[in-house]
This record gives C-alpha cells, structure tokens and sequence, in this order.
C-alpha cells in the first residue's frame, strides 16, 4: 500500500469534486462549478463522458454504491451516467430528515410524523421531506435508517463484487461514503469503550467499511484489482467537533484575518486529502510518496490501466499516474489548480496556483469557523505566494521584493495565462443550476416527508 501525502480534492465542496473525478476534468470544464440542491433540475452535463461510461463501453460491469450528488431528475441519474447498478443517497445524507437524525452542529430534528410539517427554524436542517435510500431506479427507503446505513453499504460492496467476480468480467466500483459527512451516527457509542467521541467513532467505523470492501477483494480478485481510496474535502469547519482535523494545514495567514481555511477554501486544508493506494504485486507496499496528485488523474489513470481510451473532442486536467502508483517515478503535476468553492471569488474560477513547491492566490477568503466567522473576501494583486516546502501551515507569504518571489512570479502567471487560454478553446460544458420543487426524490408524496408509509 502506498500513501500519498500531497493529493488533492479536484475542488473543496462535494458536486465539484465528484464531477472533477468522473471526468477528469475541472469544473470550467466541465460544468459544474458549485453543488447541486434537492430540487436541482440539471446535474452533471449530459456531453460530459463519465469513467464509468468509458469503463462500461470497455466491457466493465460498473457499480456505484452511496453518494451520488450530480443530478437525481431524469437523465442525470446515476442509472443513465454509466453505472449499471446504485444503491445510495443522490446527494449529502444532511440534506433531508431522518428518523434517526443523528450527531449535526447544530442539531437537526427527526422528520415529522403526521399532519402538516412544521419547518426547523435553522437554516441548515432539511426538515420538510425525508432522505431517500435509491437502488437503481427506485427509492426503497423513506426516509433513510443512518443507523444501519453504513452496513447496508458494506453488504451491498461486497455482493457486487462477488457477482462481477463471477461473471468473469472485470468491474468498477465507485464507493462514496457517508462518512466523515455530518450527520455521525448516534448508534455507534453504544459499542464503544470508554465513551468514544462521535467523530472517533465514525472514523472507526469507517475504517471497519472499507476494510470488508478490501477483504472481499482479497478473497475473491486480490491480484487483479486496484483500490484507490480518498476524499472529497477537507473538513466542514463550522461543523466543529464533528468537523475532523486540518492537521499541520492551518492555513494561518487566513485564521489570522478570520474565517475557516477548510472546506469552501483553496487553503490546503479545504483540498489537501488522504489517499492510499493498494493493489498487491503492483503497487509499492509501505511507501510514502510526495508526488503532487489530484482526484483529476483517477479518471486518466484507470482508464489507461483498463486499456481504454480517453473521450475525444475534450482536454484533461488530470494525468496517468501509472508510473507514480507503480513506484517507477517520483513526480505528478508541475502544475496543479484550485477552483474557488464558496468561500471568495466566482464559484469554479482558478484564481489559486500551485507550481511545484509555491501556491499562489490571487484571492482569498475564509468560510464559516465553528465560532460563526467569516473572513473578508481579499484580492491580491500581485498574488500572496507561499513556500509549501518552509510553510505548510500557509502561515507567512514571500516577501514580494525578495528574488524568490520575483523568479516564481512569472511561472505562476505562465501557468494560469496557458491553462485559461487552453479551456478557452476548449469543448466545454454548462450545467442546469435551476430548481423545481417537483423533481424532489418522494416516493409518497401523500405522507408527510414523503415517508414511504404511514406513520
């Protein structure tokens, strides 16, 4: 197993992210600069070719098991994305009630039961209608049971991969966790000694979920199957003790002026992930590489790996990372950009630049803090550039008169003249941002919350 300690989210908010991995491409790219809602008409751009697209043309028997978040109405489902089986949630399990509410900052309500629903006066509980729990085309639970979620999850994993294993065809399956999202389970506690934390146990049990997937693949393809595993964001920092740890990324410049530095931020602690990859015989056991990588070079990897080809007609933010995986060479990107995600500036604009070692922004912002801050919305011109290699914490930005900043200025601006000019001549897409209360999953529009039966 190797462990990649400079990997980054594709974006530092949920739709972005998973539309940068399922296509390799970044969100100016390829549509989707922001998350979608319950109500969202559109999704991920129909033009846009999905890895399971390319997979499933390829003989693949494709899979996607919980959280979808790209586009539920129509043709946007993950059924018509490429993904000849789903079982999950089409967007975060926050974003409608349960029965079983679980641990939120600040707590949201159980779903309501009978009569008219009373609306939660907090703005970030969904207290109307119920989380839906699809398989395939068809909502089978009304609202969700978080508690037994992650288990359902686990079983589901492994009956896919024991069917495609026995199919004889060679399968995809994209995983997307509840986990470390808000709500925690509130059930979890009960089985821990010592009173473990909600977060812990989270954490605990989402080691315990990917690693029955892991010995379901050992048992049934261990020498021909590769698991990559890693995250969407950095951690919800208004959420608190429920959030995680930025660990050393504090993105102090930024604590300092107010706000978070997590998820919303082009801060390192908004993008900068966790990632493992493992597949016996071919990927390096207990390595740590430094290599830049992105979520970007999932979609270009796998599909080299599967003896594919790349859709034409389109350009590629991510790179095969073959050689890197395989420990046959050192370096990822040279060059590697952070969409802004809701904290400052236009959602999906490149305004933040890595190039090798230096980060560049051009804006800043902090999002919500656990204390309710927001930091000011800041343009830098010249950009503030910082020497990741000294300074990981983001705490102290080059002298702008120093010889340093002034021979990693121009390669900075280089880089983001070239990769505009590029997108600009590219094939691009737009998604449908609109809404309509009609197109909310329901599967009992005569109950209240759309609960599947009676209360």
């Amino acid at each position: 197993m190797t462990w990649f300690v400079d990997f980054h989210a594709a974006a530092s908010t949920c739709s972005p992210s998973r539309a940068a991995l399922l296509t390799g491409r970044l969100g100016l790219r390829n549509g989707v600069p922001h998350n979608f809602a319950v109500t969202s008409v559109g999704g991920l751009p129909l033009n846009e070719t999905t890895l399971a697209e390319v997979l499933q043309r390829a003989g693949y028997v494709t899979g996607l098991i919980g959280k979808w978040h790209l586009g539920h109405h129509g043709s946007y489902h993950p059924n018509f994305r490429g993904f000849d089986y789903y079982f999950g949630i089409p967007y975060s399990h926050d974003m409608g009630c349960t029965d079983t509410p679980g641990y939120n900052h600040p707590p949201c309500p159980a779903c309501p039961r009978g009569g008219r629903p009373s609306r939660n006066p907090e703005k970030d509980c969904h207290s109307d209608v119920a989380l839906p729990l699809y398989e395939n085309l068809s909502i089978v639970e009304q609202p969700v049971n978080l508690s037994g979620l992650a288990q359902k999850y686990a079983e589901k994993a492994t009956q896919f991969i024991q069917r495609a294993s026995a199919s004889g065809r060679p399968f995809l399956l994209y995983v997307g966790l509840a986990h470390m999202h808000v709500p925690l389970s509130r059930t979890l506690l009960s089985a821990e000694p010592g009173g473990r934390r909600p977060y812990s146990a989270a954490l605990r049990e989402m080691d315990s979920l990917v690693g029955q997937i892991k010995d379901k693949v050992d048992l049934t393809a261990k020498n021909n199957t590769f698991l990559w595993f890693t995250g969407d964001n950095g951690p919800w920092a208004q959420k608190c003790e429920l959030a995680g740890s930025m660990g050393p990324f504090t993105g102090s410049w930024q604590t300092r002026q107010g706000g978070s530095p997590a998820k919303q931020t082009t801060w390192e602690g908004g993008h900068r992930v966790p990632a493992l990859a493992y597949w016996p015989g071919r990927v390096p056991v207990n390595v740590t590489s430094t290599a830049l990588l992105s979520v970007l070079d999932i979609f270009p990897t796998v599909v080299a790996l599967a003896g594919a080809s790349l859709p034409q007609g389109r350009h590629f933010d991510g790179l095969d990372a073959s050689e890197v995986l395989f420990g046959r060479a050192q370096a990822g990107h040279r060059v590697l950009f952070h969409p802004n995600s809701g904290a400052a500036g236009e959602d999906g604009a490149l305004q933040t630049v890595r190039v090798e070692r230096y980060k560049a922004f051009f804006v800043t912002g902090g999002a919500r803090a656990c204390d309710g801050s927001v930091g000011p919305e800041r343009h830098h011109e010249p950009p503030l550039i910082f020497n990741l290699d000294d300074d990981v914490a983001e705490a102290a930005p080059l002298d702008r008169g120093s010889a340093e900043y002034q021979r990693v200025l121009p390669e900075v601006r280089a880089a983001l003249s070239e990769v505009l000019e590029d997108i600009a001549g590219d094939n691009t897409s737009r998604a449908d941002y609109s809404q309509d209360p009609s197109v909310t999953p329901c599967c009992n529009p005569h109950q209240t919350a759309c609960r599947c039966q009676a209360a």
